[in-house]
């Protein structure tokens, strides 16, 4: 009779009642960084704790649950089948939790905003956008698109503004608010420089020049696969001068830039439209699917005012090219 209870412990202990447990929300928070870096002393630092902490954390949480939610071993950090489960709601808890957060305590704090990108001047188009708003922005940098995502899934940022050339995971949302077209920039003594136009497979026999690597900057690797544009040259992201000042150093390299920058004066530097096709940049409006900042509304309904004002989101798929399929009727659509 004492076995049989004590299997009937043991039982109750590894299957509670979802009903009655309440989540410790420091512990939760342990177990989503632990299950982001796959590493318990980079997910420790990232909390400004011990790893021996971070530990107790994730132990108190599983004892909680009943469940491993993460395995040690030789190989590494990695999530049980119960740690996949859990990983997305725990999310959406800590979000909620920061939302509450929030709403009482940040209702002056400026909308963190990421303006990642490597030469399309996403801060351009937020300028436009914000000017005629009473809007409190704060500006980041991210690296790349992987990089600002995990910034939006802890919460270090409010949205982001970029080209979203990759789903992004369950939990964030993002929004189309333009297609912009880019033009052929040339040096002056290139064979295509003085040319009214130019189509893109003309590019064909040039030099591509990325400001950093090409399989990094996913527009532009994909633009020279889509054309067959096999010779490029990479340098370093040190702003639009000495991005000009490079280019001007080949007279066989070529690049892309928004139709609309305005370029420095420089004597060795030519800008041409692209036609048949254009190739379109899309910028899209990026942030976490329950919001969590009171200017996010006001920042969306901007854009979309803009965007019909400017027609940012007309194209015409037999003259115009994306590197992949974009909705252009500006409805928001939920990554998954």
């Amino acid at each position: 009779m004492i076995q049989q209870r004590l299997r009937q412990a043991d039982n109750y202990w590894l299957s509670p009642m979802v009903t009655g447990v309440d989540l410790d929300l420091a512990q939760v928070r342990a177990f989503v960084r632990a299950a982001d870096e796959l590493h318990f002393g980079h997910a420790a630092e990232e909390l400004s704790i011990s790893q021996q902490a971070l530990s107790k954390r994730i132990a108190r949480l599983e004892s909680t649950l009943g469940r491993r939610l993460l395995d040690r071993g030789g190989q590494g950090v990695r999530l049980t089948e119960a740690g996949h489960r859990f990983l997305e709601p725990a999310r959406q808890a800590l979000a909620a939790a920061d939302l509450a957060v929030a709403a009482v305590l940040d209702t002056h704090r400026p909308l963190r905003i990421d303006v990642w990108g490597h030469l399309y001047a996403p801060m351009r188009t937020l300028a436009q956008v914000a000017a005629g708003e009473s809007l409190r922005l704060e500006l980041g940098h991210g690296r790349d698109l992987p990089s600002v995502i995990t910034a939006l899934l802890h919460g270090d940022i409010d949205a982001a503004f970029g080209r979203v050339h990759a789903p992004p995971p369950t939990g964030l949302t993002h929004r189309l608010v333009r297609l912009e077209p880019v033009d052929a920039i040339l040096h002056a003594d290139h064979p295509l420089a003085n040319a009214p136009a130019i189509r893109p497979a003309q590019l064909r026999d040039s030099v591509l020049w990325t400001p950093g690597a090409l399989h990094r900057l996913n527009f532009l690797h994909r633009f020279a696969m889509a054309f067959g544009i096999h010779q490029h040259a990479e340098g370093a992201n040190l702003g639009l001068d000495h991005f000009l000042d490079d280019l001007a150093a080949d007279p066989h390299r070529f690049s892309l830039l928004p139709a609309d920058i305005p370029l420095p004066p420089h004597p060795a530097i030519r800008s041409v439209p692209l036609i048949d096709p254009t190739p379109l940049y899309a910028w899209s409006l990026l942030w976490r699917g329950n919001g969590g900042h009171s200017l996010l509304d006001t920042l969306t309904s901007a854009f979309v005012t803009e965007a019909e004002h400017n027609r940012w989101l007309e194209h015409d798929p037999t003259r115009d090219w994306l590197p992949e399929r974009h909705s252009t009727d500006a409805s928001t659509s939920t990554a998954s």
